[in-house]
């Protein structure tokens, strides 16, 4: 499984989930930082990448075309990396399930 974060997550994420997603990378490492979410998006889609942020704009992008990309939307507001490790690392078995599943498109968790 292939997780791309977003600028809005440290890079330094990647580094504690690649047990679990180990094709996993950070738009920082692609050169994607400050890009218009345009180009995120379609860099998610070309590569088969599921898109994680904080960024409802992502999510507006995804109720109005659907997936390809999925995204997993990670209404949490400000909170320490730590957190969101943790939430990545508790929800990987939902998280599977949900780049299975051909009918979803977003994944919120909070």
């Amino acid at each position: 499984m292939k997780l791309l974060l977003d600028e809005n997550l440290s890079d330094r994420i990647i580094a504690q989930i690649t047990d679990l997603y180990s094709s996993s990378v950070h738009v920082k490492t692609l050169a994607l930082i400050q890009s218009d979410d345009v180009l995120i998006w379609e860099y998610a889609r070309a590569n088969d990448f599921v898109i994680v942020s904080k960024d409802s704009d992502f999510h507006q992008r995804s109720l109005l075309y659907g997936h390809p990309p999925k995204f997993i939307y990670l209404r949490i507001g400000n909170c320490p990396t730590s957190k969101i490790i943790q939430i990545l690392r508790d929800n990987y078995a939902m998280i599977n399930q949900f780049v299975d599943a051909q009918e979803q498109s977003i994944l919120v968790l909070a």
